[in-house]
């Protein structure tokens, strides 16, 4: 019990009309005093070596004793030495007087009614200093308060959200996980609310804090930290565009991504995602396929919008980073073609017999040219065709995206349609959301990037140490297990062209070498980009990641959490030793609390904070060069299908202008026939 009452004073209640008065009767009616143990209480001339000691000894006395405290007046000697200073209960000082005039409410602001906790508790501590020395003592203590003290766990200091917390919700944050679920799973790994101490509320109210320290400073933040990182870290490419001092453009590539697209970057495919940041920016993440058959990312850009000019300095960007063009490039077809295709009749795409013919002509990568163009003919005018204006179009670039035109570009096969991009757009919309600042959106895209090169290193190890079970005693395929360069020049031809598509020899062409006696595969035909040490064999990544900030000291942490976890493992059994554990635990932290200073509730708003959590390693700049862009409303965006209401038609129809009456002679919301006199 963190209370108790021992006076009750005995006094009549006043018949003033007066409500102030009478409020001040009924809260005097009881006293009460903490129950704190005694070594704990303070005294008038208790000595402390510094003012912040002091008062924090008077914060664990109100913690223990069920109240908050505020730091209240105080008075300095000339030398601006702090010579007196009052910390009072949390309830002190008298609610602010209001005045109400219920006749003259035109054009007064209605004000949001709010409790107030000031009832005039005279519970308070004043400290003085020791005059030549850095000491101060106790002047005066009052320890009696006017109003019920609370339970601890109730009290807005142990609501105080830790460092700990804070980064627990920005981490959360990292893989689209909100304040609400991260109370909800913070609650589930202590294994209940009441051991998790701030509300909802307050991890609501941490995101809005720190938007609000950079949300207008987002595009100048957002630079400079890829500015930073172009820098300091080997190898890292970023360029950017600006109109006007706003962010336009900007392209990114680490030293990874630049290593997978000079092994994997004979074929890409890029296309466009939406919804990803609160300004509507577009996110283009350009995708290879690498020795796994898995897609993984060369380098991605955002765009403020889908015009060409855009585009076309995001694809320069590409290539000046890269260095090399890529040999076949797969984009989605534009909106505004797609709109088109809902002109056309529903019949015919479920017309199962047009369907299954239509693929097979489109995807058969073995027919010719002008056969092609034959069929297509004859398809056409059977299903009276030859009029409609997409399928005419779409002849017309057919040698963009039939793959029979394409056939001979070397690793054509690897992707025919954009859906590779597609499930790269849907997995990198798992970890983002569309209120996203720029600096959350980077966050989250780090995290999406360890993901796929954790999958990426897990597909290594495991191809590494599997073995191979044969499935012929042919020499051939063991030389194929384990291959070994040699200088043969033997040349194999195939009509399926598979080698060429693919990257790999087809069945036909190891049928043909093992009746001709073949034991080893031609140098050749062993392309690098199918090695399972491509990547590791020629190149050494840095081990720094873009969003650790301070690596030494996230090391550190980390390393602290694992030690921590694992004797905890060990000792979670054994109620003596756990016992034992925590008593350990305890003691090291009194010796750490000894010189340490809560950087209190305002920490959190602080811009030094902020980077620390975000992992920002540049403070938050004091002059703004570069603007956020506006929000844009691109093709993928979303269209806005709510009915507006009549006052909203109302409304916007009021802003027109209004045409010019003859009778009257001005501009009104009238004509000569509908004016009455």
């Amino acid at each position: 019990m963190f209370y108790s009452c021992i006076i009750i004073l005995d006094g009549e209640s006043s018949s003033s009309v007066h409500d102030a008065q009478y409020f001040d009767d009924i809260i005097g009616e009881h006293v009460y005093k903490p129950d704190v143990p005694v070594q704990l209480i303070p005294f008038k001339g208790l000595i402390f070596k510094s003012l912040k000691l002091a008062i924090r000894m008077y914060s664990e006395y109100a913690e223990i004793g069920g109240f908050d405290v505020r730091l209240s007046t105080q008075s300095r000697f000339d030398n601006k030495i702090i010579k007196k200073k009052h910390v009072i209960c949390n309830c002190g000082g008298k609610q602010k007087k209001k005045s109400c005039d219920t006749l003259g409410t035109s054009g007064v602001r209605r004000k949001r009614n709010s409790n107030s906790r000031a009832i005039s508790c005279q519970a308070k501590i004043i400290f003085e200093s020791v005059y030549g020395t850095p000491d101060y003592k106790v002047f005066q203590f009052d320890e009696l308060h006017n109003h019920p003290l609370e339970k601890r766990s109730d009290l807005k200091k142990v609501r105080q959200m830790s460092y700990s917390e804070n980064e627990f919700i920005v981490h959360a944050s990292t893989s689209k996980i909100g304040p609400t679920m991260a109370h909800k799973l913070r609650a589930s790994l202590r294994g209940g609310y009441e051991f998790v101490k701030p509300k909802v509320v307050d991890y609501k109210n941490l995101r809005r804090d720190i938007n609000r320290v950079i949300v207008y400073k987002d595009a100048q933040m957002i630079v400079n930290t890829m500015n930073d990182r172009r820098a300091h870290y080997p190898n890292y490419s970023f360029e950017f565009n600006c109109q006007d001092d706003v962010l336009d453009c900007m392209f990114w590539a680490d030293e990874m991504e630049k290593a997978y697209y000079a092994e994997f970057g004979d074929v890409i495919s890029f296309d466009a995602t939406f919804r990803t940041n609160k300004y509507r920016m577009v996110f283009v993440p350009f995708t290879a396929i690498n020795h796994h058959k898995k897609s993984i990312t060369v380098g991605s850009g955002l765009l403020s919008n889908e015009r060409i000019e855009s585009y076309s300095w995001l694809l320069k960007a590409f290539l000046k980073t890269h260095g090399k063009e890529p040999t076949l490039v797969l984009t989605d077809q534009d909106a505004t073609i797609k709109q088109a295709v809902e002109n056309i009749s529903d019949d015919l795409f479920t017309n199962t017999d047009f369907r299954k013919r239509f693929s097979k002509l489109v995807w058969d990568i073995n027919m010719k040219s002008d056969v092609f163009e034959v069929k297509w003919g004859l398809l056409m005018k059977e299903f009276n065709l030859e009029d409609t204006r997409w399928f005419k179009d779409m002849f017309t670039i057919r040698d963009s995206w039939i793959p029979r035109y394409f056939s001979d570009i070397p690793m054509c096969g690897l992707m025919k349609t954009t859906s590779r991009s597609e499930s790269m757009n849907s997995f990198f919309n798992t970890y983002s959301e569309s209120e996203n600042l720029l600096l959350n959106f980077m966050m989250n895209y780090a995290t999406a990037i360890q993901k796929q090169r954790n999958t990426q290193r897990e597909l290594d190890r495991a191809s590494k140490k599997a073995s191979y079970k044969m499935q012929t005693p042919r020499e051939i395929e063991l030389q194929a297990l384990k291959v070994e360069i040699k200088d043969e020049k033997k040349e194999i031809n195939c009509s399926c062209e598979h080698f060429k598509r693919m990257g790999v020899l087809c069945r036909h062409a190891f049928t043909i070498m093992m009746r001709c006696g073949v034991k080893e595969i031609p140098e050749r035909y062993i392309l690098k980009r199918w090695r399972k040490d491509v990547i590791s064999r020629n190149y050494r990544f840095s081990s720094v990641q873009s969003n650790s900030g301070d690596c030494e000291n996230v090391k550190l942490v980390n390393d602290s959490y694992y030690s921590f976890e694992s004797c905890l493992d060990i000792v979670r059994d054994d109620k003596k030793r756990l016992a034992l554990f925590a008593e350990k635990q305890q003691m090291l932290l009194k010796e750490f609390e000894s010189d340490y200073i809560s950087p209190g509730l305002k920490s959190k708003t602080d811009g030094e904070v902020v980077c620390k959590l975000l992992g920002v390693t540049i403070p938050i700049p004091e002059e703004i060069n570069i603007d956020v862009p506006e929000v844009q409303s691109n093709k993928g965006s979303g269209i806005k299908k709510r009915i507006p209401s009549a006052g909203e038609v109302a409304y916007e129809n009021s802003k027109k202008e209004h045409r010019m009456c003859s009778g009257y002679g001005k501009r009104v919301p009238h004509n000569l026939r509908t004016w009455s006199c």
